[in-house]
């Protein structure tokens, strides 16, 4: 028997905890494998890569695929793209859901219950995606920048959760900063905002991953505007050329495919994977240290909601 935080272990509870310690090493292991093996291709031999001659360690180790992503214009200018919505967007998602879920938790609101019903609604119906592109169109928001970032401004779930994280703020805050002369964006500026991390963090994180991972946007909305493709687009542009160009070379087409050609095919799939992983990267980067926040923010909608 064993003494373990104040009581003893049965044989049963260390093979129990053996085998639950051992059960999620390996899931993690196998959850992270796939991204692991995808940098030790970007940064093996290129030949190599090209047979499939790399498992489990890198070789040839270079870094000279970045290098290149990195001096293709149209990559770098993706990246700034992405980047640039991923921050903007977010920061005016975070912004306008915490003031609106705070103002929807006012009872003196002008048809609180009428709004904030309007909004849910807007979670389980949509006109579909003609008509969004309908209005976008209209709004003037198709080749532009903005594209991007006015339509995930106000998000419906988002509002939610910061409503169901104020209304778990003590009243008294509120009452003893009113009674002093503050007015509704002093209290939310002084008060809810500062004490709202939590959530705006877990909402950070929804808003950050979506705008860093979306290209059907870019797709539909910027065909016209190539330099505001985002980098999943670029990605997805690099995917189906390799493939079209596989596909004519696996068919046999009696020489007529240039070596250039397969050359250019094979450097395709080098870039292709260096530039998933240039995609995948800020994210593992981020979320790490965003954990706590966001698994304290998803709890108090799941208690509360």
């Amino acid at each position: 028997m064993t003494k373990h935080a104040g009581y003893k272990l049965s044989g049963g509870d260390i093979a129990f905890h053996t085998l639950n310690y051992a059960f999620f090493t390996l899931f993690s292991l196998a959850c992270l494998f796939p991204f692991y093996y995808l940098f030790i291709n970007t940064i093996s031999d290129n030949e190599l890569v090209r047979i499939g001659a790399i498992r489990l360690f890198p070789r040839g180790v270079h870094f000279g695929n970045y290098a290149k992503l990195l001096s293709v214009g149209d990559i770098g200018q993706a990246i700034l793209v992405t980047a640039g919505r991923s921050v903007l967007g977010t920061g005016l998602m975070a912004l306008a859901s915490a003031f609106m879920g705070y103002l929807v938790t006012k009872r003196e609101m002008f048809a609180r219950r009428l709004v904030y019903r309007a909004i849910v609604v807007t979670m389980y119906f949509n006109a579909g995606l003609i008509p969004w592109f309908l209005n976008m169109s209209a709004l003037g928001l198709t080749g532009s920048f903005w594209g991007y970032v006015i339509p995930s401004i106000v998000a419906p779930f988002n509002i939610i959760l910061v409503k169901t994280y104020v209304e778990s703020i003590p009243a008294e805050l509120e009452e003893s900063a009113t009674i002093d002369g503050a007015g509704y964006f002093r209290v939310f500026a002084r008060i809810i905002f500062p004490l709202s991390k939590p959530v705006l963090a877990t909402i950070a994180i929804f808003g950050a991953v979506g705008h860093w991972n979306s290209f059907t946007d870019s797709i539909i909305l910027m065909s016209s505007q190539p330099k505001l493709y985002t980098l999943q687009h670029r990605l997805y542009i690099y995917l189906t050329s390799t493939s079209n160009l596989g596909a004519l070379m696996s068919a046999g087409s009696g020489g007529a495919i240039s070596e250039a050609a397969i050359a250019s095919t094979l450097n395709m799939r080098t870039m292709q994977l260096t530039v998933a992983m240039v995609t995948i990267l800020p994210i593992l980067m981020v979320y790490p240290f965003m954990q706590r926040y966001f698994e304290k923010g998803i709890m108090i909608g799941a208690v509360k909601g």
